[in-house]
């Protein structure tokens, strides 16, 4: 059996590259990365396709909360720091939601992945 957490960094980073010009080939090809790489057959694969198609989301919403939380600190004070909060976990949640969509391909393709490998 392979490492889940590498086979998913590794279907991430692919999803990366390729997610901008070839959306759901990106996301496939990042998803069979991630469950070859994970390998223990097609659920192992699917989670790993489907972490590697999340990480995006949850990266993306920990860089809006962060920022919102620091402008609306320094811009708002405490009141700012708090409406700054608010903004950057909407921001986050939809970029989560987004992302879930991508992450379903992603996990069909580890799922696809750790057929392979098995």
């Amino acid at each position: 059996m392979g490492n889940l957490w590498l086979g998913a960094f590794a279907g991430f980073v692919i999803i990366a590259v390729l997610g901008w010009p070839l959306p759901v080939i990106g996301h496939l090809i990042g998803g069979i990365v991630a469950g070859m790489i994970a390998g223990g057959g097609i659920g192992r694969g699917a989670l790993a396709g489907f972490l590697a198609g999340i990480f995006g989301g949850i990266i993306i919403t920990v860089l809006a909360v962060t920022g919102f939380l620091a402008t609306g600190g320094i811009f708002g004070g405490l009141a700012g720091a708090i409406v700054g909060i608010f903004l950057g976990l909407v921001i986050g949640i939809v970029a989560i939601i987004l992302s879930a969509f991508g992450a379903v391909i992603s996990a069909i393709g580890g799922l696809i992945g750790g057929a392979l490998v098995r």
